[in-house]
């Protein structure tokens, strides 16, 4: 795990859709290596905020996070997604912060959370769930903008017609997680 430089607290915005998601001040922020490549992760108040891919479609900017030497969450995070690749762990014990969103996105984020390991549901499944089932198209698109991959299971999600639909960290990888569960 590689610890990235260092600064002073700051709170980060990240465009999204309409309105900006602001994260709060970050404690921690590190860059680790999984079997899918490079992801950074953000820590808040002793929570992940955030675990994308390096090279993901909405990695946000987080030249203002203050870094730390002791990233101790961020080697749990890595220890456990090593565990997960490996097919050696179905679920993840990792304090989260999934409030930093829209409302509607919050929801969605939190519904992602009772997803089932090895299954799928589709965009107007999820919509259903949260009860707002005319509401597909706004799920997906909270979906897209998950801020932690992976534990965070927004890869159980697909089209109505069955296909795999977008992924922040790119379809191959959806397809990839989605084998490591089981669920193709």
């Amino acid at each position: 795990m590689a610890i990235l430089g260092n600064s002073s607290p700051k709170t980060v915005s990240i465009r999204r859709y309409h309105r900006p998601m602001i994260l709060p001040e970050l404690t921690e922020q590190a860059r680790v290596t999984t079997a899918l490549g490079p992801m950074i992760v953000a820590v808040a108040d002793q929570r992940v905020v955030g675990l994308w891919f390096a090279d993901g479609a909405h990695l946000p900017s987080l030249e203002a996070c203050p870094l730390t030497s002791n990233a101790t969450l961020a080697q749990r995070v890595q220890s456990q997604l090593a565990a997960y690749l490996a097919g050696q762990r179905r679920s993840f014990d990792l304090p989260l912060m999934l409030d930093t969103g829209t409302p509607l996105q919050n929801a969605v984020w939190q519904a992602l959370t009772t997803l089932p390991y090895g299954q799928t549901c589709t965009y107007g499944e999820l919509a259903a769930r949260i009860g707002r089932p005319r509401a597909a198209r706004a799920v997906a698109a909270a979906v897209a903008r998950n801020p932690i991959s992976i534990v965070v299971p927004c890869h159980r999600v697909i089209g109505a017609d069955g296909d795999l639909t977008g992924y922040a960290g790119g379809l191959a990888r959806k397809q990839a997680l989605l084998k490591i569960e089981g669920a193709l």
